[in-house]
């Protein structure tokens, strides 16, 4: 089992086949895009060298390479990301190191669950005051959907 980072596409390449073109001056470095995390236009930010990006809006969404954005808009793992994108190779043979995830500190957990809880009871309040659109209901399912992760990564 292989893991060939050369063999990532390239990430202006990437992003345009993921409908999220590209926008910015020919030579920056760092180009905008749309967040689908959130659905927000124009609010994330692409590395093009490295396929680096992150939302400036504030969802969280960041990651550093297409890889790491694939897997969270897809839902999935790293191996089933890389083969996806072409960039594993299974040959049959054992994987060399650990195959244990390295663990997330109890203090971060715990303030990424409150900031999703934050973000959870903003929207409620909205609701009870009658100013909800879609966009807070699908913010306030993935806050919920990510404390819900959260707690399951805790206890595993």
């Amino acid at each position: 089992m292989t893991f060939i980072r050369e063999n990532l596409p390239d990430p202006v390449t990437y992003f345009a086949d993921e409908g999220l073109p590209l926008v910015g001056p020919r030579s920056a470095k760092w180009k905008t895009t749309r967040c689908d995390f959130h659905g927000s236009s124009d609010s994330m930010r692409v590395n093009t060298q490295t396929g680096g990006w992150i939302c400036m809006a504030g969802c969280g969404a960041r990651g550093g390479d297409v890889l790491a954005y694939y897997m969270a808009a897809h839902g999935l793992g790293f191996v089933e990301a890389a083969k996806a994108l072409g960039a594993y190779r299974d040959d049959d043979k054992p994987h060399k190191g650990s195959t244990r995830p390295t663990p997330i500190a109890a203090r971060l957990l715990l303030q990424l669950v409150a900031e999703e809880l934050m973000v959870a009871a903003i929207v409620i309040s909205d609701c009870l005051a009658g100013r909800i659109t879609d966009a807070d209901f699908d913010r306030f399912r993935d806050a919920a959907g990510r404390v819900i992760y959260i707690a399951e990564v805790a206890n595993a």
